[in-house]
């Protein structure tokens, strides 16, 4: 007899509500996709989301109220209240309540992606100023799920349709780069970018292209020599293991010519070299995925946009995609869940 195989829940950890994390989170959690594939569970307050639904007319957005992961209810809509009050909501407007409440979200939808009751994460965005306080420094989601669930490293790994971009170094002082470009680091971060690329997204053999450092990936020591001395002896002993690794190659040219469909992975050193030629290309439907981690975490690749908070003007095309990507992996890692 055909056993019913019970959906896997998606954790959103709302961010902050006086950004577009509540609009966007609605919004696409609206498509008629939603419950084929896995149950949502938003980590917020109920009175957020009611303030949202009559601010935006989301009139059709609807959601059962729970007070913990053992009361889910499949084919609907769960939100569970990280507090017993909620923040005041103001579109558009720094708060430090609603700082304190963003990270609040977050702790506990962590919390429960550790203890395995929900199977993957999607951070809504959230403001690193008013979440920030002396007893914790908080430098970015990445950074702070990969200490959570107890990892030493990750990889920041944007994701969409047609482009890979995993970064060298992530949340660090440009001033900072050259120093934490290492051999070694370039080495760990390409093995979980193809370690990735094979058990996340089902590539055989990936294939990746590693970005140079200094402009004209150097040009032979001409312009800097990273290159010669770390990038090209780590891509020589990323050979020596067999793996399909190729470069260093200057990060303009490479995108200028779009040399990226050529490969299934892109590695970049740094930051700005990864994310300005993918959200050029990938704006609206860029996710953020954290790779090499024991759990599955991804997110829009936008901030809080205070800026149009609040007036129905948000594209959830990110959201979406983000939520949908989450689900693919689980689906990937686990195919008997797939839909039924």
């Amino acid at each position: 007899m055909h056993q019913r195989k019970i959906k896997p829940v998606i954790g959103i950890s709302i961010g902050d509500i006086n950004g577009i994390g509540v609009e966007v989170t609605m919004k696409a959690l609206m498509d008629n996709r939603t419950y084929k594939s896995f149950t949502p569970l938003i980590y917020a307050h109920g009175k957020a989301l009611t303030f949202y639904r009559k601010q935006l007319g989301l009139e059709d957005f609807n959601f059962a109220q729970i007070k913990s992961v053992d009361e889910i209810q499949h084919k609907r809509i769960n939100v569970i209240n990280v507090a017993e009050e909620c923040p005041e909501v103001i579109p558009g407007v720094e708060t430090q309540e609603a700082g304190k409440f963003a990270l609040e979200t977050l702790k506990m939808a962590v919390n429960d992606l550790k203890e395995g009751k929900i199977q993957a994460l999607v951070t809504a965005p959230l403001n690193k100023n008013n979440v920030n306080s002396e007893i914790l420094p908080f430098v970015g989601h990445t950074e702070f799920i990969t200490q959570a669930v107890g990892s030493t490293e990750s990889l920041m790994l944007m994701v969409s349709e047609k482009l890979r971009v995993g970064l060298v170094t992530g949340h660090v002082p440009l001033a900072k780069v050259a120093e934490n470009v290492t051999q070694e680091r370039i080495i760990q971060k390409a093995n979980i970018l193809l370690k990735s690329l094979e058990n996340d997204f089902g590539i055989n053999k990936p294939k990746i292209a590693i970005l140079g450092l200094n402009p004209h990936a150097g040009e032979d020591g001409l312009l800097g020599v990273e290159e010669e001395e770390i990038i090209k002896p780590a891509i020589h002993a990323l050979k020596d293991q067999n793996k399909m690794v190729f470069g260093p190659y200057p990060a303009d040219g490479f995108f200028g010519m779009a040399h990226q469909t050529k490969f299934d992975g892109v590695l970049a050193m740094y930051h700005d070299q990864g994310l300005v030629p993918f959200k050029s290309m990938a704006f609206s439907t860029g996710v953020n995925f954290t790779a090499g981690l024991p759990v599955v975490r991804t997110s829009p690749d936008h901030g809080t946009a205070y800026n149009i908070a609040g007036k129905n003007v948000a594209d959830e095309g990110s959201m979406r995609a983000a939520i949908f990507l989450a689900a693919d992996i689980i689906i990937q890692h686990n195919p008997q869940e797939s839909e039924d």
